[in-house]
């Protein structure tokens, strides 16, 4: 396997300020914060997307994600946070991770980074639907 900047981190080999370390995760501060307080929440196996995720991960996953919402939140004053993970595309390292950020109104964030695409009717949107509905039946 190529070399991983977050397993790195969790291997002792790159310095990180590590906020939860736990058999199956861990999160450490972002180096590139958005706000102070920003941090990312790791599964210690290599798992390069949310669509590698197996068994029970998931939930181990994500209960330490809620628990540090409300860390980071209380930690820095914050009326609130913003979860997300980027899943391939526009994932800066190929290990997924969560980022737990804090938030409060008029911080200059606004919301999704990108231009909202709706569909071009009911049609369109109900056959968008199915299709997934559909893929989802198939796995």
């Amino acid at each position: 396997m190529p070399s991983c900047a977050f397993c790195e981190i969790l291997e002792g080999d790159r310095p990180a300020d590590l906020v939860l370390d736990e058999p199956r995760v861990a999160a450490f501060l972002d180096h590139r914060p958005l706000f102070p307080g920003h941090v990312l929440v790791v599964p210690r196996r290599h798992v390069a997307t949310v669509e590698d995720v197996e068994g029970d991960l998931g939930g181990v996953l994500f209960d330490a994600v809620s628990r540090l919402a409300g860390a980071v939140r209380a930690a820095v004053g914050a009326e609130g946070t913003f979860v997300a993970a980027n899943n391939g595309v526009s994932q800066s390292v190929p290990h997924l991770h969560v980022h737990v950020v804090p938030r409060r109104r008029g911080d200059g964030l606004k919301g999704f980074f990108w231009p909202r695409r709706g569909y071009d009717d009911d049609r369109h949107r109900e056959a968008v639907a199915a299709a997934i509905r559909s893929r989802l039946v198939e796995e």
